[in-house]
């Protein structure tokens, strides 16, 4: 049975692409932990945490739903949440990629560090336009 230690070196000595994806999903994901604690406001009291497009129920009927959605005030602790997704996401997220070369192939391995990539990338994107409101 091999390790996790002998599975990355077999991918880096075998699969080029792969172990280059993998470097940049964990390069990408430090770059959004460092810019996302760097951006952590300790000293505001309330700070933008969230987006929503539909506001809040006024009755227990869906027909009087209030469209008044927009940004949400919270703490800045909720805005944690960014660099526990950016550890999540280049840790944990190459970790499970060993796993589905193991299984099912160096493509698959592919797509999901590359979705991977994508949903960090969405994440700065979040993360910058809270940071535009608050």
């Amino acid at each position: 049975m091999k390790t996790k230690a002998q599975d990355f070196r077999e991918i880096y000595r075998d699969h080029k692409a792969l172990f280059s994806l993998m470097i940049a999903l964990f390069l990408l994901s430090l770059a959004l932990l460092i810019t996302s604690l760097l951006t952590l406001n300790p000293s505001a009291a309330i700070v933008k945490t969230g987006y929503g497009d539909i506001g809040s129920f006024t009755g227990e009927d869906l027909t009087e739903m209030r469209t008044a959605g927009g940004y949400r005030d919270g703490s800045w602790v909720n805005m944690l949440a960014f660099p526990v997704l950016a550890l999540i996401f280049g840790v944990v997220h190459n970790l499970v990629a060993v796993r589905f070369y193991k299984r099912r192939g160096e493509s698959a391995a592919k797509a999901f560090i590359l979705i991977s990539m994508f949903i960090v990338i969405a994440t700065f994107l979040v993360l910058f336009r809270l940071l535009g409101e608050g």
